[in-house]
């Protein structure tokens, strides 16, 4: 005899075992002249659907249950979805016609409740869990998902796991078609279970329009959703559309420049905009006699300033540069040109390359104004390298280093600065690179 599942393409863990409208199908396929008024009912659709997979509740004369219609409210309000069917058992994933005689002989008794704990023993127990989501479960943890990561959607969405996976597989494949990466899929999920939950015609699509509209080219708009997921919970029209005109006509940033800006910092547009450019423009106003166009500029190249805290990230910094000598005047100069120094540690970062600066290429603190970009460079893979290559091959001079030999390209280093090949350069800097590792590794022994 054919399997009913050949038959039936669709998933039968989409029905759960223990409702009397399966139990129904399952006799009708095997007695087709018996109970054909319920077995009829359970298979053209019309007993459920929609966008969870919830079976049908019916009672054994193919009736809806007075038990479930009567709660059908209250389970609405219940902190916990997951509640188990009639006989307080799982149901279980099925093959062939083997599973078709077992599931007959546990017509009046139980089905084997063991399987959600044996693929999910940590989610089984930290939830409870209905079988009715395997399918989900299973296509999800393609994604690299683990069940530390279902219990952090769980929490954060429980509805999530309530999705069709049909309906999952739909959205995740149109995001992966925008530019979506497989491998961010989890990242994305864990952060913004909700998006299992957002259809492709009405939300999806509008909102990858929106990005588009912005300027942003295809090839980024998967990265900027990887990064900020949250976006798509935001009304286009009511939210992201004003966040934008108020970047343009109250922060004064160039339309051109959105689609930049966005790129930069997507979490811009999921953020209370007027609040956090108003206390920021504010400050560096007052603290540093900033004029707008200045902190427009520095907005434009790094836009992450933004979401700094001005007590533990601007303030900070801004009071490192005056200890070591600079003028508020001398410190715009630098944040307008590399506004990214407000982005860098300072004890892993800017401290170690100004006592670099001063001690080893004996410059002064004003030569940061001519070339800020000093404070952006590697001072393990650019800085210290380079001068320690001039420094063997007698072509560094006795006074100031010059800064300018660290910003172009290694190639062009060798061949403006040091007169050798690029590859006598790289390994020389490797050697210096073990060497550095090698003491950094005693020090901590």
């Amino acid at each position: 005899m054919v399997s009913i599942f050949s038959l039936y393409p669709c998933n039968p863990l989409l029905y759960s075992s223990s409702s009397s409208s399966f139990r129904n199908f399952v006799e009708w396929h095997f007695n087709p002249s018996s109970n054909s008024n319920s077995a009829s009912s359970s298979i053209d659709g019309r007993g459920g659907g929609g966008e969870f997979a919830e079976p049908a509740r019916l009672d054994t004369n193919g009736k809806r249950s007075k038990l479930h219609a009567s709660k059908g409210k209250e389970r609405q309000n219940e902190k916990e979805w997951g509640v188990r069917d009639f006989d307080n058992e799982p149901s279980t994933r099925i093959r062939g016609s083997e599973g078709v005689a077992s599931l007959r002989r546990n017509y009046n008794g139980k089905l084997d409740k063991n399987l959600k704990e044996k693929k999910y023993p940590r989610l089984s127990e930290e939830i409870i869990l209905d079988s009715k989501w395997l399918p989900l479960l299973d296509y999800l943890s393609t994604f690299g998902i683990k069940e530390s990561h279902f219990v952090q959607m769980y929490q954060r969405h429980m509805p999530s796991l309530q999705i069709n996976v049909c309906s999952a597989q739909e959205r995740l494949d149109y995001l992966m078609s925008v530019g979506v990466k497989h491998r961010d899929v989890r990242r994305i999920l864990v952060r913004q279970p909700q998006i299992l939950g957002y259809t492709v015609e009405n939300n999806l699509k509008s909102h990858v329009a929106f990005l588009a509209g912005l300027g942003i080219p295809s090839s980024r708009i998967g990265q900027i959703i990887a990064v900020a997921p949250s976006l798509f919970s935001y009304s286009v029209e009511n939210s992201l559309k004003p966040t934008v005109r108020y970047l343009v006509e109250e922060v004064g940033i160039k339309e051109r420049d959105l689609g930049k800006v966005i790129q930069l910092s997507p979490q811009i547009l999921v953020q209370r905009i007027d609040v956090s450019w108003n206390t920021r423009y504010m400050f560096l106003a007052k603290e540093l006699g900033a004029p707008k166009d200045s902190i427009v500029k520095m907005v434009t190249k790094h836009p992450q300033l933004l979401h700094y805290s001005i007590d533990d990230g601007l303030l900070p910094r801004i009071n490192f540069l005056r200890s070591i000598g600079m003028k508020n005047s001398d410190i715009l100069k630098v944040l307008t040109s590399l506004t990214q120094v407000l982005s860098l540690s300072l004890e892993d970062n800017l401290k170690p390359k100004y006592l670099y600066l001063v001690n080893e290429l004996n410059n002064e603190v004003q030569s940061l104004t001519k070339y800020p970009m000093y404070l952006s460079l590697s001072l393990d893979q650019r800085i210290r390298p380079r001068h320690r290559f001039l420094v063997s091959l007698k072509k560094a001079p006795k006074g100031p280093f010059p800064l300018g030999s660290l910003v172009p390209t290694d190639e062009c280093f060798c061949q403006q600065w040091a007169g050798t090949s690029l590859d006598k350069y790289l390994a020389f800097r490797q050697r210096l690179l073990v060497r550095r590792f090698a003491e950094k590794f005693e020090r901590k022994m």
